[in-house]
């Protein structure tokens, strides 16, 4: 597939070819820098660009709210499956219950990391009892 091809738009029976702007230095008629010289302009961030960031005080919310309820019973059976190693059923049972294949690989993610957590705090509390022993 040439560049042609990829930016190509049919408008009424022929075809109209958009290229990429590419370095514009010089003011030439064909080709793929073709075109008056311009300067980049810096335009300002839209709000939606933020779409979907989470402030710290939504995270806090979040997190707050998990500890006081706690999991969902599938999410607590997608911890029990990624437990004994049974990732793909866990990401086919995640994708069954939320709907896409990229929300229910988020919500293993999420599990995973839930995991990794717990035995930390584990791992900590272990050492912290053996240190506590020593004394």
């Amino acid at each position: 597939m040439c560049i042609r091809d990829r930016y190509q738009r049919r408008v009424r029976g022929s075809f109209f070819f958009f290229f990429k702007p590419q370095n514009r230095t010089m003011a030439i008629a064909v080709g793929l820098k073709r075109g008056h010289p311009v300067s980049k302009r810096t335009l300002q961030k839209r709000p939606s660009s933020r779409k979907g960031v989470v402030t710290k005080r939504a995270r806090f919310t979040r997190d707050l709210i998990r500890d006081v309820v706690g999991f969902a019973p599938y999410e607590r059976r997608i911890i029990e499956l990624v437990r004994n190693g049974l990732d793909k059923r866990a990401l086919r049972f995640a994708k069954k219950r939320i709907g896409t294949h990229t929300r229910g690989k988020r919500k293993r993610d999420e599990m995973n990391a839930v995991i990794r957590k717990q035995r930390r705090a584990a791992a900590a509390a272990a050492a912290a009892a053996h240190a506590h022993d020593k004394h």
